[in-house]
C-alpha cells in the first residue's frame, strides 16, 4: 500500500493520510443531508403537474454511494487526496430549475445527468477537454461560479424563512420572530463563527449544533432510541435505474440546454478544484497537473454512477483542501474518505432531524464561499462586465442557473464584437450563442 501510493516520495504516513481523509469527510459531510433535502424538494408544497417527489431516503443512499465510488476512483486511479460528492449547486439546479421550474420529471433529469457524464468521459478520453476549457473565457467561468453561489444562497434564505414571497415586491423580509427562522439564523451565526476561526468542517459542526439547539427548544424531535440514529441504509429501489428507463426522453432542445448546463458547471468546477487542491498540496509539476486525465475521468465516472443510483451530478469538492491542509498528499486519504461515506450509509435515520432550517445555513454559507470569485472578474472592461453581471444576476432573479448562463453567453460575443475584439472570441462561443438564442425563442 505504501509503495502503491508512494508514501516515501510524498513524505507522509498512514496516520497523516487517515487524519487527512477524515478531515475532508467532516468538511463535506453536510452534503449527505443537504442533497436529499434539496432533491426531494423538502418544504415545497406544490409540484408541477405530472412531477413527483424524489424519495429522500433513496437519495441519501445514492449520495453516499456516489461520494464513496467517486472518491475511491480518484484515490486509487488518480492517486490524489481529492474527494467527490454530488455538487450542491448542480443539485439546486436539478431540483429548483429543471424539476420545479421546467416541470421536467426527476427521472428524465437523471437521464440528463447520465448523458452529461457520458459526454464528459468522451471529452476526457479524446482530449477535447483542453479545447473547450480554452474556448470559454475565464471571466464567464468566474461569473457562473459566483452566480450559482447567489442562487443557492437565495434558496437557503427562502428555506430559512428569512425571505418570503410578496405580491408587491416579489420577495420581502420574512417573519424573523418565527421560531424555525430563529433556529436557522442561529445556524448561520454558529457556522460563521466556526469558519471565521478556520475550524475544519465548520459547516457540518454548525449543522450539528443547530440540531442540538432545535432539540433543546423543542423545534426538533430528538431520537428516542438507537434505532432512530443508526439503521440499515434506505433502499435505492425508488431511484435506481430511472436514468436508463427515461434516457429516450432527453432528446429535446430543452433537455439539450439542461445537459449543457450540467456539463458546463461540472466541467469547470472540477478543473478549478483540481488546480486549487493540487496547488495547495504542492502536487503541480511545471505548472501542470500530473494524471489530470485520470482525475477528470474519476469525476465523470462518478457522475455516471451517481445518475444510475439516483442523484445529481457528482463533482470534486473544494473542501478537499481541508484534508490537504491536514497533511494529505496521496490517494490513500481519498480511500479513507470513501470509507467514511460508506459508514455514513447506516446513519440515514438522522435525516428526520436535519430539517430545512438546519440545512439552510449550509446553502447560505456555501453561497458566500462561491461568490468569492467575484473579485477576480475584470469589472473595468465593460465588454466583460456586462455578460458577467447578467450571468450572475439572472441566476437568482430568474431562479435558473441555465438561464443565467444562456444570457451571459449571448451577450459576451455581442459586447466583444462591438468593442472590436472579435479575434478574442472562440468559434465555440458563437455556436453556444446560436444554441441559447434558439433556447429563448422556442422554450423560454
Amino acid at each position: 500500500m505504501k509503495k502503491y501510493f508512494k508514501f516515501k516520495e510524498a513524505g507522509t504516513n498512514y496516520r497523516t493520510e487517515f487524519l487527512a481523509g477524515m478531515t475532508t469527510f467532516l468538511a463535506m459531510a453536510y452534503i449527505l443531508f443537504v442533497n436529499p433535502s434539496t432533491l426531494a424538494l423538502v418544504g415545497v408544497e406544490e409540484l408541477p403537474e405530472g412531477v413527483t417527489r424524489m424519495d429522500q431516503g433513496a437519495v441519501f443512499t445514492a449520495t453516499a454511494i456516489a461520494g464513496a465510488v467517486g472518491t475511491l476512483i480518484m484515490g486509487v486511479l488518480a492517486k490524489y487526496p481529492i474527494a467527490l460528492a454530488p455538487g450542491i449547486g448542480l443539485s439546486a439546479f436539478f431540483a429548483y430549475t429543471v424539476v420545479l421550474t421546467y416541470g421536467i420529471p426527476w427521472e428524465t433529469a437523471l437521464a440528463g445527468v447520465l448523458a452529461s457524464g457520458l459526454i464528459f468521459i468522451v471529452l476526457t478520453v479524446t482530449g477535447l477537454r483542453e479545447m473547450i476549457i480554452n474556448a470559454i473565457p475565464a471571466n464567464l467561468k468566474l461569473a457562473v461560479g459566483a452566480g450559482i453561489g447567489l442562487f443557492i444562497a437565495f434558496i437557503g434564505f427562502q428555506n430559512a424563512g428569512i425571505v418570503e414571497n410578496s405580491d408587491a415586491t416579489l420577495v420581502t423580509l420574512g417573519d424573523l420572530t418565527e421560531p424555525t427562522t430563529l433556529l436557522a439564523i442561529f445556524g448561520i451565526i454558529v457556522s460563521i463563527i466556526f469558519l471565521s476561526l478556520d475550524v475544519k468542517g465548520g459547516i457540518f459542526y454548525g449543522m450539528i449544533l443547530t440540531v442540538i439547539a432545535g432539540m433543546v427548544t423543542g423545534l426538533i424531535t430528538p431520537p428516542s432510541s438507537l434505532g432512530e440514529v443508526v439503521g440499515p441504509a434506505p433502499s435505492l429501489a425508488p431511484t435506481f435505474g430511472a436514468a436508463f428507463t427515461h434516457f429516450g426522453d432527453i432528446f429535446t432542445v430543452q433537455m439539450l440546454v439542461v445537459i449543457l448546463t450540467f456539463l458546463f458547471v461540472d466541467f469547470f468546477d472540477t478543473a478549478g478544484t483540481l488546480v486549487a487542491v493540487a496547488t495547495q498540496g504542492g502536487l503541480m509539476k511545471d505548472n501542470k497537473l500530473p494524471r489530470a486525465g485520470r482525475a477528470l475521468f474519476s469525476d465523470s465516472a462518478a457522475t455516471v454512477v451517481g445518475s444510475v443510483v439516483g442523484t445529481s451530478t457528482t463533482t470534486s469538492y473544494i473542501e478537499s483542501t481541508a484534508g490537504v491542509g491536514a497533511g494529505g498528499r496521496t490517494g490513500f486519504a481519498s480511500v479513507v474518505t470513501a470509507g467514511f461515506f460508506l459508514l455514513a450509509l447506516f446513519f440515514s435515520p438522522l435525516l428526520t432531524v436535519f430539517t430545512q432550517e438546519v440545512t439552510a445555513p449550509a446553502l447560505i454559507i456555501v453561497g458566500v464561499l462561491m461568490a468569492s470569485t467575484l473579485k477576480n472578474i475584470d469589472w473595468d472592461e465593460f465588454e466583460i462586465a456586462v455578460p458577467a453581471f447578467f450571468t450572475i444576476a439572472a441566476m437568482p432573479l430568474t431562479y435558473s442557473i441555465a438561464t443565467g448562463i444562456a444570457i451571459g453567453f449571448i451577450f459576451y460575443p455581442i459586447t466583444m464584437l462591438l468593442k472590436g475584439r472579435k479575434k478574442d472570441v472562440h468559434p465555440i462561443m458563437y455556436l453556444l450563442f446560436v444554441i441559447f438564442i434558439l433556447y429563448f425563442m422556442f422554450l423560454a
